[in-house]
């Protein structure tokens, strides 16, 4: 077996054991799925991720799709979501993610895990000023914070919450 698919292995199991855990820890909180989407393709991903508490994307569930390269984790996977989702740092069509980990500021020491929750913090700490989504990040800096929750709030209820 390849060291990739060793890693990616490892990764799955790992997290796996801490999603299964009685009081995963708090960081897990935000998945709530993660692993391959095939059995047969270690290389493609799926997670879903509970909106975070006290946030206007709580009680949304965001899907994520990551594209693990040859070279993981030389080099980072790529990320986007597949729910839509209204943030500055997501771009509205596409739903690419701008977030440094994902290009420059990546590291092998970062999991499929990790960069997860890396997302779950952009998504309470977005960057309006390396924006995807200029409308949303233009809300922000003009200050309407009201305007920016209700608009998220929205997307949200329209786009994320579980069908029951």
């Amino acid at each position: 077996m390849d060291p990739v698919s060793k890693r990616l292995l490892k990764e799955l199991a790992d997290c796996r054991r801490s999603l299964a855990s009685q009081q995963p820890a708090p960081e897990m909180e935000l998945i709530a799925e993660l692993g391959p989407i095939d059995d047969e393709d270690l290389f493609a991903w799926k997670a879903v991720l509970n909106g975070p508490l006290d946030s206007p994307y709580q009680g949304g569930q965001f899907e994520v799709l990551f594209h693990i390269p040859p070279q993981y984790p030389i080099h980072p996977p790529s990320a986007k979501f597949t729910t839509t989702i209204c943030h500055p740092n997501v771009h509205f069509k596409a739903r690419e993610i701008c977030l440094d980990i994902l290009k420059d500021a990546w590291s092998p020491t970062w999991t499929i895990a990790s960069t997860c929750v890396a997302i779950g913090v952009l998504l309470t700490s977005p960057e309006p000023n390396s924006p995807l989504n200029c409308d949303a990040a233009n809300l922000l800096r003009c200050g309407d914070t009201r305007g920016y929750n209700s608009l998220v709030r929205m997307y949200t209820l329209l786009h994320a919450m579980p069908r029951s």
